[in-house]
């Protein structure tokens, strides 16, 4: 582990690369703490502007850019994956960055996830590696089942995914697929998708956060219901295994692990994100410490923050389906009548579809009760 960076060091100044919603959260968090942020934004459309205290808006691949990010910087971490590897090297070359190149490396691609899980024994899916159709069809006729074909590079939200059934001809299904890379993966029936967040700090402690039991929409995350409506027995196994995936890839930083539940008690290790997640912004109200100021205290070097929950709470994604015109966004006078729910807007000017705009957590006495008020706010802004 790196030496720490005392918080109130003169200058101390915590880069963010990706200027995305985790970026903005990031930078608030940073903001109560009294630390000063660099948002590079890899010249992309970026909510963590308005909260930073200063920008660098331009690509990633771009020299210039990398000079003056580094040179402005005392350490550094990531709200995405989706960065170049060589990028991340010389970032952390230079200034320190976690967490670390390799982690986020490994992370960013489905095939070098998979290995690395198949590597460290920690329980995954059945996967093979594609780069042909050949390919493809030694692992269908293996598989003998349905199946799901991911791009081995920048899938998320159900995008670069394809789900089979066994008997199509792969030649085909090669061919529209376009991508060079690509792994096969075993369709899982789960009971239910659960997710994990730990924390590493640089002296190597770890803790983790109540499992999240997760539901979708449209392949994206739709609410997280916290504590997970699982037994204490999956609950720590979760923890253990989140913890063991921290170790392996020897994290500094909050990461996020997506678990599948099975029937029988056993879970397996969907996916692994280097960064906050989704699934942890519940923890912006329902906890003592949010995963926003854990990233950075793992990242500056403080002792990590108490994970322990303060009530039951729902996360409910906002997507843009629930705003009724581009610019005109949903009546939230429920939600402040609610009395026990907090919204969090990105401050993204224009609604699409599937973008996500906000998220509102929903306390409650039970995690029953703030399903309810969660569920009635999504069907009265969808207009169900």
């Amino acid at each position: 582990m790196s030496a720490s960076v005392p918080i109130h060091a003169p200058n101390c100044v915590v880069g963010v690369i990706g200027g995305g919603q985790l970026g903005r959260m990031i930078a608030l968090a940073a903001r109560r703490l009294g630390v000063r942020t660099v948002i590079w934004t890899g010249g992309l459309e970026a909510p963590a502007v308005e909260c930073a205290d200063e920008v660098i808006d331009l690509p990633f691949d771009d020299e210039e850019a990398l000079r003056d990010f580094c040179g402005r910087v005392t350490v550094s971490t990531v709200e995405f994956e989706n960065i170049p590897c060589h990028t991340l090297e010389k970032v952390a070359e230079c200034t320190g960055l976690f967490p670390s190149p390799r982690a986020i490396c490994i992370c960013q691609n489905r095939e070098r996830e998979k290995n690395f899980l198949k590597e460290n024994g920690i329980p995954h899916t059945w996967y093979a590696v594609i780069s042909n159709a050949a390919d493809l069809a030694a692992a269908m006729k293996e598989l003998n089942g349905p199946g799901v074909l991911k791009t081995a590079d920048f899938g998320y939200d159900g995008k670069g995914q394809l789900k089979l059934e066994g008997t199509e001809d792969p030649e085909t299904i090669w061919a529209a697929f376009d991508a060079p890379r690509a792994v096969l993966e075993a369709w899982v029936p789960f009971d239910k998708e659960l997710s994990v967040m730990v924390a590493r700090g640089a002296d190597g402690v770890t803790v983790t956060y109540d499992p999240a039991e997760n539901r979708h929409r449209h392949h994206i995350l739709d609410v997280s219901i916290v504590p997970a409506r699982v037994s204490p027995a999956v609950t720590l196994e979760a923890a253990a295994i989140a913890r063991r995936v921290a170790e392996a890839l020897d994290y500094r930083g909050i990461l996020g692990v997506e678990f599948f539940l099975k029937a029988d008690g056993s879970l397996l290790v969907n996916e692994i994100a280097p960064r906050p997640h989704n699934s942890g912004h519940h923890t912006l109200d329902a906890c003592v410490t949010s995963q926003f100021e854990q990233q950075l205290r793992a990242v500056i070097g403080l002792p990590l923050g108490s994970t322990r929950l303060l009530s039951p709470v729902v996360m409910l994604n906002l997507l843009g389906d629930m705003w009724p015109e581009e610019t005109t966004p949903p009546d939230w006078h429920p939600l402040f009548a609610d009395g026990e729910a907090s919204l969090h807007l990105y401050g993204k000017r224009h609604a699409r579809g599937r973008r996500k705009m906000g998220h509102a957590n929903i306390l409650g006495a039970t995690t029953e009760s703030a399903l309810e008020r969660a569920e009635a706010l999504k069907a009265e802004w969808l207009g169900l």
